[in-house]
């Protein structure tokens, strides 16, 4: 007796120290997470419950947790981003610095509040050092300070800045064509910013006359 009780006690730590190791799947987390975000928010103005809606190329990296995503899988997200960027219709890739710095200045944007088809604002220095003249800035992402100067962009219609302008075009409009799990907004692709708002951010980054070139 005493030994099929000690047996049955043995039995039943080992399947909960099982159930401790196994716990919930990744999948079952991120279903459960899914239920929870969709009854708890609700369309309301602009803001609309489809924007929890996830494409291929966020939910891969969500599923990942963190983890570097397998190699293959990784190139063919950035692929299929790059397929998605759309260079300046008209060819022209600069517009004003000076309206670039109040476009990386504004958080605003995007929320039920805000009128349809009012300008969004990139919230750029919540990321990154732009202009040295601005003490408040995130460090999320790397310093952009001296961006064009630093990679010789002395006139950026000149043939040698083309690689650089196209890159930096294109990681504005879509930054998971470069980098599958980048954390930073697709401003072009998601409609964030418009071709026009791109041109200013281009040319702060870009223009040799800009602070952030100085």
């Amino acid at each position: 007796m005493k030994k099929t009780y000690k047996q049955a006690a043995l039995l039943a730590v080992s399947m909960f120290l099982a159930s401790c190791a196994t716990g919930p799947s990744p999948q079952d987390v991120a279903a459960a997470t899914e239920k929870v975000l969709k009854s708890s928010f609700r369309d309301q103005g602009i803001a609309k419950t489809t924007w929890l809606d996830q494409d291929a190329s966020n939910k891969a990296c969500s599923e990942a947790q963190g983890a570097a995503l397998d190699e293959k899988l990784a190139k063919s997200i950035e692929e299929a981003n790059m397929k998605t960027v759309k260079m300046p219709s008209d060819g022209k890739f600069l517009g004003d610095w000076k309206e670039g710095e109040k476009i990386a200045q504004n958080g605003r944007g995007m929320t039920w509040s805000d009128a349809a088809g009012s300008a969004n604002g990139g919230s750029c220095y919540n990321c990154h050092q732009i202009s040295k003249a601005e003490l408040s800035f995130g460090s999320i992402g790397p310093s952009l300070y001296n961006y064009g100067k630093l990679r010789g962009v002395a006139d950026p219609a000149a043939a040698a800045s083309k690689p650089v302008v196209d890159y930096t075009w294109g990681k504005l409009w879509n930054s998971k064509a470069y980098n599958a799990c980048s954390g930073m907004p697709r401003f072009g692709h998601a409609g964030i910013l418009n071709e026009t708002q791109l041109r200013h951010v281009m040319a702060l980054l870009l223009d040799p006359a800009s602070p952030v070139n100085k």
